[in-house]
C-alpha cells in the first residue's frame, strides 16, 4: 500500500519558491488531499531548536485536527563531516541531533525519521568511513528505539548510494528499526534498472521520496577549439510522469516486494514553470493523480 505524504521542503523557499510556515503547510497538505506530511527537521521548518515541548504538543493537535495520519520528520545529517578535525566531536553532535529528532517525532505523533549516511571525505579511506557510518546508524537506532521511532536511511549521500551497497549497509547495522528510505532518483542517475532495484530493496523499505526529472544537456565553450565540451547534464524537476525516471517499474518493484509505507512527494529544486505557490500546488496535485492511476497491485 502506498500512503502519499507531502514534504515541507517543497514550500520552504529554499530555491526561491513560495514559502509557507509549518502550520500553513499542514493546512496545504490536507487541502490538496494528502494523507500525511514529511516535515523538514531544520530551519525554516521543524528545527528542534525552535520547537519546545509545548509547541510540539500544539503541532500534534494541529496535525490531528487536519486529519493527517502519517508523519515523518526529515533529518539532515552527514556522519562523515569534518573528519579533518578530530578534536571536534562531530559524531556525537550528529547522533545527538538524530536522537532529538526521534524524540520530537514521537511528540508530534510521527513514527519515522528520514536520515542520510555520509559524503566520502578525503581525510579517510572508504572502509573507515563505511564503518563510521554503520556505527553511527546503530547508535542512532538504539536511541530512536527508546521513542518507538524507525529510522529511514535515504540513498542520497555517497556511502550506500548504490542500491546493493545500501542493502549491505542496513544488513551490517542489523537493527530492526533501521530501515531504508529508498528512492528512485539515485539509482536512476546511476543507470540502474529501477524495477530490479526496487524489488531488491522493497522488503527493507519503509519510506520513499519521489520527484521526477528531465535531463538538460550542458556545454562549456572552449575558445581554442572553437567548439563546446559536454559537461554533466542538469536535472530539471518536472511534473510527475514527465521525466526520465521509470516510476512505473519502480512502484511495481516495490509492490511486488511487499512494500507498505509512506511515499513523500518533494519539490526540492527549481521547478519547470517557476516557484509560485500555484505552480507548486499543480505539481503536488499531479503527483496524487499519478499515484491513483498506477495499475493495481
Amino acid at each position: 500500500m502506498f500512503n502519499p505524504i507531502l514534504f515541507s521542503v517543497s514550500y520552504s523557499g529554499s530555491w526561491g519558491q513560495a514559502s509557507l510556515s509549518v502550520e500553513q503547510f499542514i493546512e496545504k497538505a490536507a487541502e490538496l488531499g494528502y494523507q500525511g506530511v514529511m516535515l523538514g527537521g531544520k530551519r525554516p521548518h521543524l528545527s528542534p531548536l525552535d520547537w519546545n515541548d509545548a509547541a510540539r504538543a500544539a503541532l500534534r493537535r494541529r496535525i490531528e485536527a487536519a486529519g493527517l495520519d502519517h508523519v515523518v520528520v526529515a533529518g539532515y545529517n552527514n556522519f562523515t563531516a569534518d573528519l579533518e578535525h578530530a578534536e571536534v566531536p562531530m559524531r556525537e553532535i550528529q547522533v545527538a541531533y538524530v536522537t532529538e529528532l526521534a524524540r520530537l517525532t514521537q511528540q508530534i505523533g510521527g513514527s519515522k525519521v528520514r536520515i542520510f549516511t555520509g559524503y566520502e571525505h578525503p581525510s579517510e579511506g572508504y572502509l573507515p568511513q563505511w564503518n563510521l557510518v554503520a556505527d553511527c546508524l546503530k547508535e542512532c537506532a538504539h536511541n530512536a528505539a527508546e521513542f518507538g521511532i524507525t529510522l529511514a536511511v535515504q540513498n542520497h549521500h555517497d556511502l550506500g548510494a548504490d542500491f546493493r551497497s545500501h542493502r549491505d549497509l542496513l544488513e551490517a547495522v542489523g537493527e530492526p528499526n533501521c530501515r531504508a528510505g529508498f528512492d528512485a532518483w539515485s539509482p536512476a542517475l546511476h543507470g540502474a534498472d529501477l524495477a530490479e532495484a526496487a524489488r531488491a530493496m522493497a522488503s527493507l523499505t519503509v519510506h520513499t521520496t519521489v520527484a521526477d526529472y528531465q535531463r538538460r544537456p550542458r556545454f562549456a565553450y572552449e575558445p581554442d577549439a572553437v567548439n563546446y565540451r559536454s559537461v554533466t547534464p542538469y536535472s530539471q524537476a518536472v511534473p510527475m510522469g514527465e521525466g526520465f525516471l521509470d516510476y512505473q517499474g519502480f512502484f511495481a518493484g516495490l509492490r511486488t516486494g511487499g512494500f507498505d509505507g509512506t511515499v513523500a512527494y518533494e519539490m526540492c529544486s527549481p521547478l519547470l514553470g517557476g516557484g509560485s505557490e500555484e505552480n507548486l500546488d499543480r505539481h503536488a496535485t499531479k503527483f496524487l493523480d499519478y499515484l491513483k492511476a498506477l495499475p493495481p497491485g
